[in-house]
């Protein structure tokens, strides 16, 4: 039963790889959260990161417009130094910072310029939610991307999605020549009420649709969840870092075309390298562990946020956000009293602080995760002000 089961799955996974063309390794290079030095990325060590990720074999990577800096990082650590063919290459378009469709429709021009790729593997509507998925019909940005698909300037189409199952079977309803969905999952979030990732993974694959994952180490928090879940996991494998535990998880199942990671040096991407290489699914005592670790981070206090970081352009305040939460998890999450207030007094340095914000909303309406960002501010004002 065991080895019909095996076989199965692995013609499952060869049926995702045939359908792309070329087989997707199962750990993909997200350039969201690249390495700084000051203000500007450190090609020099994305270089290296690059040169470690195709020497693995491994051959994934996503940008986006809004990723500051990510598209131009990939023109010069990738494009300009590996052969076009060895390398798959994704980006988005984002309708959050295009008041019009002839600028919405610009991004993609603006992408080729940037990567120099001279066409994209994969090319996604991006962040679609509640919020904003009828501004994409209405700048006729389906189409757009169906046209430079026909013109071979796009391979295969698809849209990353921040909302409820109930939208997600409407989208892959309308628009069923889309040829994947890329999806936040992890295991803190398969069961959350927000998030749905479980909810969301099933109705994609019941349409068919092979996945992206994004977010697996959700923003980094599973890299160092609570005290309890590191003991968790130390106890069955003392070599293995948290964030393998969530990595693996999601490339575990069915129909993913691949993870990504956003990695932000040198030391994460070797540590994902050493368990991804000769990936092994979970097996059935490592399930359990990790039933067990979404038992106790469900039951924490901390703050949900990925620190993408998409609520601190729109805020007239200029509160560091992500910064805030951060600190406040350190406590909620870990009990870290003195860290955390270490952490406030960085995120607030400038002046920006929690207690500045004026509950416009501007957050809640541009957070992937859908939360009351202006509460848990509350929050963070009564612990450290």
């Amino acid at each position: 039963m065991g080895m019909l089961r095996s076989a199965r799955l692995e013609r499952k996974e060869r049926i995702v790889s045939d359908y792309f063309g070329k087989d997707v390794p199962k750990l993909g290079f997200g350039l969201m959260r690249l390495p700084r030095r000051g203000v500007f990325t450190d090609i020099e060590q994305v270089k290296q990161m690059v040169d470690l990720f195709m020497e693995a074999g491994f051959t994934y990577y996503d940008t986006a417009f809004v990723y500051p800096g990510s598209e131009a990082a990939a023109k010069k650590a990738l494009v300009d130094r590996y052969p076009r063919e060895s390398y798959t290459l994704c980006t988005k378009l984002n309708t959050m910072l295009a008041p019009t469709e002839k600028l919405a429709k610009q991004q993609f021009f603006t992408s080729l310029e940037r990567t120099g790729a001279g066409y994209f593997d994969f090319y996604l509507l991006h962040s679609l939610m509640e919020s904003n998925y009828k501004k994409y019909e209405k700048y006729h940005l389906w189409d757009f991307v169906k046209e430079q698909k026909e013109k071979g300037l796009i391979r295969h189409v698809g849209f990353s999605f921040h909302a409820g199952p109930e939208l997600l079977d409407q989208l892959l309803t309308e628009h069923s020549e889309v040829d994947l969905v890329q999806l936040q999952i992890n295991y803190a979030d398969w069961e959350n009420r927000s998030v749905t990732s479980r909810a969301n993974y099933e109705t994609a694959r019941r349409h068919g649709k092979s996945i992206v994952i994004m977010e697996p180490v959700k923003g980094g928090r599973l890299a160092d969840p609570p005290r309890e879940v590191k003991e968790l996991f130390q106890a069955y494998h003392p070599d293995m870092s948290c964030a393998s535990w969530a990595i693996r998880f999601a490339a575990s199942l069915d129909g993913v075309i691949t993870v990504l990671s956003g990695m932000s040096n040198l030391e994460q991407m070797r540590d994902n390298l050493s368990y991804m290489k000769a990936f092994k699914p979970l097996n059935e005592e490592e399930q359990k562990i990790i039933q067990e670790a979404q038992r106790i981070i469900g039951n924490s206090a901390a703050v949900p946020c990925t620190a993408c970081r998409y609520c601190v352009p729109g805020c007239p305040m200029e509160i560091p956000i992500p910064e805030i939460f951060a600190a406040m998890n350190k406590q909620l999450g870990n009990g870290q009293a003195e860290e955390t207030r270490a952490a406030y007094a960085a995120a607030a340095a400038e002046g920006h602080r929690a207690s500045d914000c004026i509950g416009c909303g501007r957050c809640e309406g541009a957070c992937p995760q859908h939360l009351p960002v202006t509460e848990h501010l509350k929050k963070a004002t009564e612990m450290f002000e």
